[in-house]
Protein backbone atom coordinates (compact mmCIF):
# COMPACT_ATOMS: atom_id res chain seq x y z
CA UNK A 1 0.00 0.00 0.00
CA UNK A 2 1.42 3.38 -1.01
CA UNK A 3 1.82 6.30 1.39
CA UNK A 4 -1.02 8.13 -0.38
CA UNK A 5 -3.31 5.10 -0.09
CA UNK A 6 -2.54 4.77 3.62
CA UNK A 7 -3.27 8.46 4.12
CA UNK A 8 -6.64 8.09 2.37
CA UNK A 9 -7.43 4.99 4.42
CA UNK A 10 -6.54 6.83 7.61
CA UNK A 11 -8.73 9.83 6.75
CA UNK A 12 -11.67 7.57 5.84
CA UNK A 13 -11.33 5.56 9.06
CA UNK A 14 -11.03 8.70 11.19
CA UNK A 15 -14.25 10.10 9.73
CA UNK A 16 -16.06 6.91 10.77
CA UNK A 17 -14.93 7.24 14.39
CA UNK A 18 -16.48 9.38 17.10
CA UNK A 19 -13.39 11.45 17.70
CA UNK A 20 -12.27 13.70 20.51
CA UNK A 21 -9.22 16.00 20.80
CA UNK A 22 -7.18 13.57 22.91
CA UNK A 23 -7.79 10.71 20.46
CA UNK A 24 -6.67 12.86 17.54
CA UNK A 25 -3.66 14.12 19.48
CA UNK A 26 -2.61 10.59 20.39
CA UNK A 27 -3.02 9.29 16.84
CA UNK A 28 -1.08 12.22 15.40
CA UNK A 29 1.79 11.72 17.86
CA UNK A 30 1.86 7.99 17.18
CA UNK A 31 1.96 8.44 13.42
CA UNK A 32 3.87 11.65 12.78
CA UNK A 33 6.42 11.81 15.59
CA UNK A 34 9.25 9.62 16.79
CA UNK A 35 8.86 10.56 20.44
CA UNK A 36 7.94 8.10 23.16
CA UNK A 37 4.31 8.21 24.29
CA UNK A 38 2.35 6.97 27.31
CA UNK A 39 -1.35 6.78 26.46
CA UNK A 40 -3.65 6.27 29.41
CA UNK A 41 -7.28 6.82 30.29
CA UNK A 42 -10.15 5.40 32.27
CA UNK A 43 -11.93 2.21 31.32
CA UNK A 44 -13.99 2.58 28.17
CA UNK A 45 -12.16 5.62 26.74
CA UNK A 46 -11.19 3.97 23.44
CA UNK A 47 -7.63 2.84 24.11
CA UNK A 48 -8.19 -0.45 22.25
CA UNK A 49 -9.95 1.36 19.41
CA UNK A 50 -6.99 3.73 19.07
CA UNK A 51 -4.55 0.81 18.92
CA UNK A 52 -6.60 -1.06 16.32
CA UNK A 53 -7.02 2.04 14.18
CA UNK A 54 -3.33 2.97 14.31
CA UNK A 55 -2.24 -0.53 13.43
CA UNK A 56 -4.59 -0.67 10.44
CA UNK A 57 -3.42 2.55 8.81
CA UNK A 58 0.11 3.33 9.98
CA UNK A 59 2.98 3.61 7.56
CA UNK A 60 5.45 2.70 10.30
CA UNK A 61 7.12 -0.64 10.85
CA UNK A 62 5.64 -1.66 14.21
CA UNK A 63 5.39 -4.57 16.62
CA UNK A 64 2.46 -4.87 19.06
CA UNK A 65 3.27 -6.56 22.36
CA UNK A 66 1.55 -7.38 25.65
CA UNK A 67 2.72 -8.71 29.03
CA UNK A 68 0.55 -11.86 29.03
CA UNK A 69 -0.36 -14.48 26.46
CA UNK A 70 -4.09 -13.80 26.66
CA UNK A 71 -3.56 -10.05 26.24
CA UNK A 72 -1.24 -10.68 23.29
CA UNK A 73 -3.83 -12.87 21.54
CA UNK A 74 -6.48 -10.20 22.15
CA UNK A 75 -4.42 -7.59 20.27
CA UNK A 76 -3.09 -10.03 17.63
CA UNK A 77 0.36 -9.37 18.96
CA UNK A 78 3.17 -11.17 20.71
CA UNK A 79 4.16 -11.45 24.35
CA UNK A 80 7.08 -9.34 25.50
CA UNK A 81 9.02 -12.44 26.55
CA UNK A 82 8.50 -14.16 23.22
CA UNK A 83 9.35 -11.14 21.07
CA UNK A 84 12.60 -10.44 22.90
CA UNK A 85 13.46 -14.13 23.28
CA UNK A 86 13.39 -13.91 27.07
CA UNK A 87 13.34 -17.29 28.75
CA UNK A 88 12.07 -17.89 32.29
CA UNK A 89 14.58 -16.58 34.79
CA UNK A 90 16.09 -14.12 32.33
CA UNK A 91 18.54 -11.62 33.83
CA UNK A 92 20.62 -8.79 32.41
CA UNK A 93 23.69 -11.05 32.18
CA UNK A 94 21.81 -13.45 29.89
CA UNK A 95 20.84 -10.84 27.29
CA UNK A 96 23.00 -11.06 24.19
CA UNK A 97 23.17 -9.53 20.73
CA UNK A 98 21.29 -11.56 18.11
CA UNK A 99 21.67 -11.74 14.35
CA UNK A 100 18.21 -10.54 13.35
CA UNK A 101 17.60 -7.30 11.39
CA UNK A 102 14.06 -7.03 12.75
CA UNK A 103 15.03 -5.01 15.81
CA UNK A 104 17.08 -2.50 13.83
CA UNK A 105 14.34 -1.95 11.26
CA UNK A 106 11.45 -1.29 13.62
CA UNK A 107 10.09 2.26 13.83
CA UNK A 108 7.95 1.69 16.89
CA UNK A 109 7.05 -0.87 19.52
CA UNK A 110 3.62 -0.73 21.15
CA UNK A 111 3.13 -2.34 24.56
CA UNK A 112 -0.51 -2.75 25.57
CA UNK A 113 -1.70 -3.27 29.17
CA UNK A 114 1.40 -1.41 30.35
CA UNK A 115 0.13 -1.33 33.95
CA UNK A 116 0.97 -5.05 34.21
CA UNK A 117 4.61 -4.66 33.04
CA UNK A 118 7.20 -4.97 35.80
CA UNK A 119 10.02 -2.49 36.24
CA UNK A 120 12.72 -5.13 35.89
CA UNK A 121 11.16 -6.45 32.66
CA UNK A 122 11.15 -2.99 31.07
CA UNK A 123 14.82 -2.51 31.95
CA UNK A 124 15.57 -5.84 30.25
CA UNK A 125 13.68 -4.66 27.16
CA UNK A 126 15.82 -1.52 27.13
CA UNK A 127 19.03 -3.51 27.49
CA UNK A 128 18.06 -5.91 24.69
CA UNK A 129 17.21 -3.06 22.30
CA UNK A 130 20.43 -1.21 23.11
CA UNK A 131 22.30 -4.36 22.08
CA UNK A 132 20.14 -5.05 19.03
CA UNK A 133 18.47 -1.78 18.00
CA UNK A 134 19.69 1.06 15.83
CA UNK A 135 21.48 3.12 18.51
CA UNK A 136 23.30 1.43 21.36
CA UNK A 137 23.59 4.65 23.34
CA UNK A 138 19.90 5.59 23.08
CA UNK A 139 17.09 4.37 25.34
CA UNK A 140 15.34 1.39 23.78
CA UNK A 141 17.91 1.38 21.01
CA UNK A 142 16.43 4.53 19.47
CA UNK A 143 13.09 2.87 18.72
CA UNK A 144 9.90 4.80 19.48
CA UNK A 145 8.03 3.24 22.39
CA UNK A 146 4.26 3.60 22.72
CA UNK A 147 2.76 2.42 26.01
CA UNK A 148 -1.01 2.01 26.35
CA UNK A 149 -3.04 1.22 29.45
CA UNK A 150 -4.95 2.41 32.50
CA UNK A 151 -2.60 2.39 35.47
CA UNK A 152 -5.57 2.25 37.85
CA UNK A 153 -6.54 -1.16 36.56
CA UNK A 154 -4.79 -4.43 37.36
CA UNK A 155 -1.12 -4.23 38.49
CA UNK A 156 1.82 -6.55 37.73
CA UNK A 157 1.36 -10.10 39.00
CA UNK A 158 3.99 -10.91 41.63
CA UNK A 159 4.80 -13.79 43.93
CA UNK A 160 5.83 -13.02 47.49
CA UNK A 161 9.45 -13.73 46.55
CA UNK A 162 9.17 -11.38 43.53
CA UNK A 163 8.00 -8.59 45.80
CA UNK A 164 10.88 -9.07 48.21
CA UNK A 165 13.48 -9.12 45.45
CA UNK A 166 12.10 -6.11 43.55
CA UNK A 167 11.75 -4.10 46.76
CA UNK A 168 15.52 -4.24 47.18
CA UNK A 169 16.10 -2.82 43.71
CA UNK A 170 13.18 -0.57 42.73
CA UNK A 171 10.92 1.99 44.37
CA UNK A 172 7.98 -0.09 43.11
CA UNK A 173 7.30 -3.01 40.81
CA UNK A 174 5.61 -0.74 38.23
CA UNK A 175 7.16 0.07 34.86
CA UNK A 176 7.39 3.76 35.73
CA UNK A 177 9.98 3.02 38.41
CA UNK A 178 12.30 1.25 35.98
CA UNK A 179 15.66 2.88 35.38
CA UNK A 180 14.96 3.43 31.69
CA UNK A 181 11.57 5.07 32.19
CA UNK A 182 12.90 7.49 34.78
CA UNK A 183 15.70 8.50 32.42
CA UNK A 184 13.61 8.72 29.23
CA UNK A 185 11.21 11.41 28.07
CA UNK A 186 7.65 10.19 27.48
CA UNK A 187 4.74 12.39 26.48
CA UNK A 188 1.67 11.60 28.55
CA UNK A 189 -1.66 11.68 26.72
CA UNK A 190 -4.84 10.93 28.64
CA UNK A 191 -7.98 9.87 26.77
CA UNK A 192 -10.84 11.43 28.71
CA UNK A 193 -14.08 10.81 26.83
CA UNK A 194 -15.82 7.68 28.11
CA UNK A 195 -17.64 5.68 25.44
CA UNK A 196 -18.69 2.57 27.37
CA UNK A 197 -20.93 4.52 29.74
CA UNK A 198 -23.03 7.53 28.79
CA UNK A 199 -24.59 8.40 32.16
CA UNK A 200 -22.53 11.13 33.86
CA UNK A 201 -23.79 10.03 37.28
CA UNK A 202 -22.49 6.47 36.81
CA UNK A 203 -19.25 7.75 35.31
CA UNK A 204 -18.80 9.88 38.44
CA UNK A 205 -19.32 6.86 40.69
CA UNK A 206 -16.81 4.84 38.71
CA UNK A 207 -14.23 7.62 38.90
CA UNK A 208 -14.73 7.76 42.66
CA UNK A 209 -13.97 4.03 42.85
CA UNK A 210 -11.04 4.39 40.45
CA UNK A 211 -9.15 6.94 42.56
CA UNK A 212 -10.73 6.05 45.91
CA UNK A 213 -12.27 9.50 46.30
CA UNK A 214 -15.71 7.95 46.65
CA UNK A 215 -17.92 9.25 49.47
CA UNK A 216 -20.04 7.24 51.88
CA UNK A 217 -23.10 8.56 50.09
CA UNK A 218 -21.79 7.29 46.75
CA UNK A 219 -20.98 3.88 48.26
CA UNK A 220 -24.56 3.80 49.47
CA UNK A 221 -25.75 4.44 45.92
CA UNK A 222 -23.73 1.47 44.68
CA UNK A 223 -25.02 -0.70 47.53
CA UNK A 224 -28.54 0.28 46.55
CA UNK A 225 -27.91 -2.23 43.75
CA UNK A 226 -27.64 -5.01 46.37
CA UNK A 227 -29.18 -8.22 45.05
CA UNK A 228 -28.02 -11.26 47.06
CA UNK A 229 -30.52 -13.75 45.64
CA UNK A 230 -30.47 -15.42 42.24
CA UNK A 231 -34.10 -14.64 41.48
CA UNK A 232 -33.17 -10.94 41.56
CA UNK A 233 -30.67 -11.25 38.69
CA UNK A 234 -31.64 -10.92 35.04
CA UNK A 235 -31.13 -13.98 32.86
CA UNK A 236 -28.29 -12.40 30.89
CA UNK A 237 -26.28 -11.22 33.93
CA UNK A 238 -22.71 -12.48 34.18
CA UNK A 239 -20.99 -13.04 37.52
CA UNK A 240 -17.66 -11.28 37.89
CA UNK A 241 -15.63 -13.09 40.54
CA UNK A 242 -12.30 -12.46 42.22
CA UNK A 243 -10.95 -16.01 41.76
CA UNK A 244 -10.90 -18.72 39.10
CA UNK A 245 -12.29 -21.22 41.60
CA UNK A 246 -15.41 -19.11 42.21
CA UNK A 247 -16.07 -18.71 38.48
CA UNK A 248 -15.50 -22.41 37.77
CA UNK A 249 -17.74 -23.50 40.62
CA UNK A 250 -20.68 -21.40 39.47
CA UNK A 251 -20.32 -22.39 35.82
CA UNK A 252 -20.22 -26.09 36.67
CA UNK A 253 -23.18 -25.80 39.06
CA UNK A 254 -25.29 -23.99 36.50
CA UNK A 255 -24.38 -26.39 33.69
CA UNK A 256 -25.30 -29.36 35.90
CA UNK A 257 -28.74 -27.84 36.53
CA UNK A 258 -29.60 -28.00 32.85
CA UNK A 259 -31.29 -31.12 31.57
CA UNK A 260 -30.25 -32.82 28.38
CA UNK A 261 -27.10 -34.07 26.74
CA UNK A 262 -23.65 -32.64 27.46
CA UNK A 263 -21.65 -31.90 24.32
CA UNK A 264 -17.87 -31.76 24.50
CA UNK A 265 -15.80 -29.96 21.88
CA UNK A 266 -12.04 -30.42 21.86
CA UNK A 267 -9.92 -27.59 20.46
CA UNK A 268 -7.49 -28.18 17.62
CA UNK A 269 -4.01 -26.92 18.46
CA UNK A 270 -1.30 -26.76 15.81
CA UNK A 271 2.24 -25.49 16.03
CA UNK A 272 3.47 -23.37 18.92
CA UNK A 273 0.49 -22.22 20.96
CA UNK A 274 0.90 -22.06 24.73
CA UNK A 275 -2.22 -23.49 26.34
CA UNK A 276 -2.07 -20.80 29.03
CA UNK A 277 -2.65 -18.27 26.25
CA UNK A 278 -5.62 -20.15 24.81
CA UNK A 279 -8.45 -17.71 23.99
CA UNK A 280 -11.09 -20.41 24.55
CA UNK A 281 -11.44 -23.70 26.46
CA UNK A 282 -9.37 -26.66 25.34
CA UNK A 283 -12.34 -28.88 26.21
CA UNK A 284 -15.57 -26.96 25.89
CA UNK A 285 -18.58 -28.53 27.60
CA UNK A 286 -22.01 -27.24 26.60
CA UNK A 287 -25.69 -27.99 26.95
CA UNK A 288 -28.67 -26.38 25.29
CA UNK A 289 -29.71 -23.47 27.46
CA UNK A 290 -26.18 -22.70 28.62
CA UNK A 291 -25.23 -19.08 29.18
CA UNK A 292 -22.22 -18.27 27.03
CA UNK A 293 -20.03 -15.32 26.13
CA UNK A 294 -18.76 -14.76 22.58
CA UNK A 295 -14.98 -14.50 22.44
CA UNK A 296 -14.36 -12.83 19.09
CA UNK A 297 -15.48 -9.87 17.02
CA UNK A 298 -17.69 -11.25 14.28
CA UNK A 299 -16.61 -10.20 10.79
CA UNK A 300 -20.25 -9.48 9.94
CA UNK A 301 -20.78 -7.34 13.01
CA UNK A 302 -23.34 -9.67 14.57
CA UNK A 303 -21.54 -9.74 17.91
CA UNK A 304 -18.37 -8.50 19.57
CA UNK A 305 -15.92 -10.00 22.02
CA UNK A 306 -17.88 -10.08 25.28
CA UNK A 307 -21.41 -10.34 23.84
CA UNK A 308 -23.70 -12.50 25.96
CA UNK A 309 -25.93 -15.24 24.55
CA UNK A 310 -27.87 -18.40 25.39
CA UNK A 311 -27.14 -21.63 23.51
CA UNK A 312 -30.30 -22.66 21.65
CA UNK A 313 -29.08 -25.45 19.38
CA UNK A 314 -26.16 -27.60 18.30
CA UNK A 315 -25.59 -29.34 14.98
CA UNK A 316 -22.64 -31.02 13.32
CA UNK A 317 -21.10 -27.78 12.04
CA UNK A 318 -22.24 -24.93 14.24
CA UNK A 319 -23.73 -23.65 17.45
CA UNK A 320 -26.92 -21.61 17.40
CA UNK A 321 -27.08 -18.88 20.03
CA UNK A 322 -29.66 -16.31 21.00
CA UNK A 323 -27.97 -12.98 21.59
CA UNK A 324 -29.12 -10.61 24.31
CA UNK A 325 -30.79 -8.49 21.62
CA UNK A 326 -32.98 -11.44 20.61
CA UNK A 327 -31.33 -12.47 17.32
CA UNK A 328 -30.48 -16.13 16.85
CA UNK A 329 -27.13 -16.50 15.11
CA UNK A 330 -25.07 -19.36 13.76
CA UNK A 331 -21.61 -19.63 15.34
CA UNK A 332 -18.91 -21.65 13.63
CA UNK A 333 -15.43 -22.57 14.91
CA UNK A 334 -12.80 -19.82 14.77
CA UNK A 335 -9.06 -20.10 14.38
CA UNK A 336 -6.84 -17.83 16.44
CA UNK A 337 -3.21 -17.47 15.49
CA UNK A 338 -0.19 -16.94 17.67
CA UNK A 339 2.12 -14.54 15.88
CA UNK A 340 5.71 -13.54 15.91
CA UNK A 341 7.15 -10.52 14.17
CA UNK A 342 9.92 -11.03 11.61
CA UNK A 343 11.88 -8.93 9.15
CA UNK A 344 10.99 -9.63 5.51
CA UNK A 345 14.25 -8.85 3.76
CA UNK A 346 12.70 -9.15 0.30
CA UNK A 347 9.88 -6.72 1.04
CA UNK A 348 12.05 -4.61 3.35
CA UNK A 349 9.25 -4.55 5.88
CA UNK A 350 8.22 -5.91 9.24
CA UNK A 351 5.95 -8.91 8.76
CA UNK A 352 4.12 -11.21 11.12
CA UNK A 353 3.89 -14.94 10.74
CA UNK A 354 1.63 -17.41 12.49
CA UNK A 355 3.64 -19.90 14.52
CA UNK A 356 0.65 -21.60 16.10
CA UNK A 357 -3.06 -21.99 15.55
CA UNK A 358 -5.89 -22.66 17.97
CA UNK A 359 -9.31 -23.63 16.60
CA UNK A 360 -12.40 -23.80 18.78
CA UNK A 361 -15.94 -22.46 19.00
CA UNK A 362 -15.55 -18.83 20.13
CA UNK A 363 -17.69 -19.23 23.24
CA UNK A 364 -17.20 -19.98 26.91
CA UNK A 365 -19.60 -20.73 29.71
CA UNK A 366 -20.50 -17.36 31.09
CA UNK A 367 -22.60 -17.57 34.14
CA UNK A 368 -19.33 -16.35 35.64
CA UNK A 369 -15.83 -15.15 34.68
CA UNK A 370 -13.03 -13.69 36.76
CA UNK A 371 -12.66 -9.94 37.00
CA UNK A 372 -9.15 -10.33 35.57
CA UNK A 373 -10.44 -12.07 32.44
CA UNK A 374 -13.25 -9.54 32.03
CA UNK A 375 -10.76 -6.73 31.47
CA UNK A 376 -11.44 -4.98 28.17
CA UNK A 377 -14.95 -6.40 27.82
CA UNK A 378 -18.35 -4.70 28.03
CA UNK A 379 -21.56 -6.19 29.46
CA UNK A 380 -25.17 -5.12 29.83
CA UNK A 381 -25.69 -6.81 33.20
CA UNK A 382 -23.15 -7.99 35.80
CA UNK A 383 -23.35 -9.57 39.24
CA UNK A 384 -20.31 -8.42 41.19
CA UNK A 385 -19.27 -11.20 43.54
CA UNK A 386 -16.13 -10.35 45.53
CA UNK A 387 -16.45 -13.38 47.81
CA UNK A 388 -14.24 -12.85 50.85
CA UNK A 389 -13.12 -9.50 49.48
CA UNK A 390 -10.83 -7.91 46.93
CA UNK A 391 -7.08 -8.44 47.01
CA UNK A 392 -5.58 -6.27 44.25
CA UNK A 393 -5.61 -2.57 43.32
CA UNK A 394 -8.25 -1.73 40.74
CA UNK A 395 -10.15 -5.00 41.13
CA UNK A 396 -13.51 -3.52 42.14
CA UNK A 397 -13.10 -0.68 39.64
CA UNK A 398 -12.52 -3.10 36.77
CA UNK A 399 -15.58 -5.15 37.79
CA UNK A 400 -17.99 -2.21 38.02
CA UNK A 401 -16.69 -0.48 34.91
CA UNK A 402 -17.41 -3.51 32.70
CA UNK A 403 -21.13 -2.59 32.76
CA UNK A 404 -22.71 0.00 30.52
CA UNK A 405 -25.15 1.29 33.15
CA UNK A 406 -25.57 1.41 36.91
CA UNK A 407 -28.97 -0.23 36.44
CA UNK A 408 -27.16 -3.25 34.98
CA UNK A 409 -25.01 -3.71 38.10
CA UNK A 410 -26.07 -6.18 40.80
CA UNK A 411 -24.01 -6.42 44.01
CA UNK A 412 -24.11 -9.85 45.66
CA UNK A 413 -22.89 -8.54 49.03
CA UNK A 414 -22.47 -4.98 50.35
CA UNK A 415 -19.22 -3.24 49.54
CA UNK A 416 -17.33 -0.79 51.71
CA UNK A 417 -14.35 1.45 51.23
CA UNK A 418 -11.94 -1.27 52.40
CA UNK A 419 -12.83 -3.22 49.25
CA UNK A 420 -11.54 -0.36 47.09
CA UNK A 421 -7.82 -0.90 46.75
CA UNK A 422 -5.72 1.88 45.32
CA UNK A 423 -1.96 1.93 45.02
CA UNK A 424 -1.04 5.49 45.93
CA UNK A 425 2.29 5.06 44.15
CA UNK A 426 0.27 5.12 40.92
CA UNK A 427 -1.49 8.34 41.94
CA UNK A 428 1.81 9.95 42.93
CA UNK A 429 3.40 8.99 39.62
CA UNK A 430 0.51 10.20 37.45
CA UNK A 431 0.12 13.53 39.23
CA UNK A 432 3.82 14.32 39.52
CA UNK A 433 4.45 13.30 35.91
CA UNK A 434 1.71 15.61 34.67
CA UNK A 435 3.04 18.51 36.77
CA UNK A 436 6.54 17.89 35.44
CA UNK A 437 5.41 17.78 31.80
CA UNK A 438 3.32 20.95 32.33
CA UNK A 439 6.26 22.77 33.89
CA UNK A 440 8.45 21.75 30.94
CA UNK A 441 5.96 23.22 28.48
CA UNK A 442 5.32 26.40 30.48
CA UNK A 443 7.28 26.98 33.72
CA UNK A 444 5.66 28.67 36.70
CA UNK A 445 7.26 32.00 35.80
CA UNK A 446 5.70 31.77 32.34
CA UNK A 447 2.30 31.05 33.86
CA UNK A 448 2.63 34.15 36.04
CA UNK A 449 3.50 36.32 33.02
CA UNK A 450 0.52 34.94 31.08
CA UNK A 451 -1.84 35.73 33.95
CA UNK A 452 -0.38 39.24 34.39
CA UNK A 453 -0.87 39.89 30.68
CA UNK A 454 -4.49 38.74 30.88
CA UNK A 455 -5.09 41.06 33.84
CA UNK A 456 -3.49 44.01 32.07
CA UNK A 457 -5.46 43.45 28.85
CA UNK A 458 -8.76 42.45 30.44
CA UNK A 459 -8.69 38.94 29.01
CA UNK A 460 -10.41 35.76 30.21
CA UNK A 461 -8.46 32.61 30.94
CA UNK A 462 -9.32 28.94 30.64
CA UNK A 463 -7.67 26.83 33.33
CA UNK A 464 -7.09 23.10 33.48
CA UNK A 465 -5.91 22.07 36.92
CA UNK A 466 -5.25 18.80 38.68
CA UNK A 467 -6.87 17.84 41.96
CA UNK A 468 -4.95 15.74 44.50
CA UNK A 469 -6.96 12.63 43.51
CA UNK A 470 -5.77 12.93 39.88
CA UNK A 471 -9.01 14.29 38.48
CA UNK A 472 -8.96 17.25 36.12
CA UNK A 473 -11.12 20.31 36.48
CA UNK A 474 -11.62 23.04 33.92
CA UNK A 475 -12.70 26.59 34.67
CA UNK A 476 -13.09 29.82 32.72
CA UNK A 477 -12.11 32.81 34.86
CA UNK A 478 -11.57 36.54 34.93
CA UNK A 479 -8.26 37.08 36.78
CA UNK A 480 -7.91 39.84 39.38
CA UNK A 481 -4.35 39.48 40.72
CA UNK A 482 -1.57 36.95 41.20
CA UNK A 483 0.74 36.94 44.25
CA UNK A 484 2.35 34.78 46.90
CA UNK A 485 -0.25 33.41 49.32
CA UNK A 486 -0.29 31.11 52.33
CA UNK A 487 -2.50 28.23 53.41
CA UNK A 488 -1.96 26.19 56.57
CA UNK A 489 1.54 27.54 56.93
CA UNK A 490 2.58 26.73 53.37
CA UNK A 491 3.19 29.45 50.80
CA UNK A 492 2.27 29.22 47.12
CA UNK A 493 1.73 31.44 44.09
CA UNK A 494 -1.99 32.08 44.06
CA UNK A 495 -4.37 33.49 41.47
CA UNK A 496 -7.47 35.32 42.63
CA UNK A 497 -10.20 35.37 40.00
CA UNK A 498 -13.90 35.33 39.27
CA UNK A 499 -14.96 31.77 38.35
CA UNK A 500 -17.72 31.81 35.75
CA UNK A 501 -18.85 28.27 36.57
CA UNK A 502 -19.18 28.86 40.32
CA UNK A 503 -20.19 32.50 39.78
CA UNK A 504 -18.02 33.55 42.69
CA UNK A 505 -14.51 34.75 43.47
CA UNK A 506 -12.07 31.85 43.90
CA UNK A 507 -8.39 31.30 44.61
CA UNK A 508 -6.36 28.94 42.39
CA UNK A 509 -2.85 27.59 42.89
CA UNK A 510 -0.73 28.24 39.81
CA UNK A 511 1.55 25.29 40.58
CA UNK A 512 -1.48 23.00 40.21
CA UNK A 513 -2.25 24.33 36.73
CA UNK A 514 -1.64 21.90 33.89
CA UNK A 515 -2.72 24.35 31.23
CA UNK A 516 -3.60 28.03 30.96
CA UNK A 517 -5.14 29.46 27.79
CA UNK A 518 -6.20 32.97 26.85
CA UNK A 519 -9.77 32.78 25.53
CA UNK A 520 -10.57 36.39 24.80
CA UNK A 521 -11.99 39.56 26.26
CA UNK A 522 -14.86 39.64 28.70
CA UNK A 523 -18.17 40.40 27.04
Amino acid sequence: MSTEQKQQKSETALKALDLNPQFLQAFDKMESSSGNILITGRAGTGKSTLLEHFRSVTGKKIAVLAPTGVAAVNVAGQTIHSFFRFRPGVTAEKIKAVKDPLYKELDAIIIDEISMVRADLLDLVDLFLRKNGRKKSAPFGGIQMIFIGDLYQLPPVLTRNDKEVLARRYASEYFFDSDVFRDTLFELIELEKVYRQTDDFFIGLLNGVRNRSITDKQIGMINARLAPHEEEWPENAIHLTTTNAMALERNEQQLARLKGKTYTFKASVKGDFDQKSAPADLRLKLKKGAHVMLLNNDAGGRWVNGSMAVLRGIDDEALHVKLSGGNIERVEPVTWSRFRFIWDDKAKAVASEAIGKFTQYPVKLAWAVTIHKSQGKTFDAVVVDIGRGTFAPGQLYVALSRCRTLEGVYIKAPINKSHIWLDWRVVKFITSYQYCRSDTQLPLAGKVKLVERAIAEGLLLKLTYLKPDDTKSRRQIKPYFVEEMEYRGKSFIGLRAYCQERQADRTFRLDRMLKIEVVGEEE
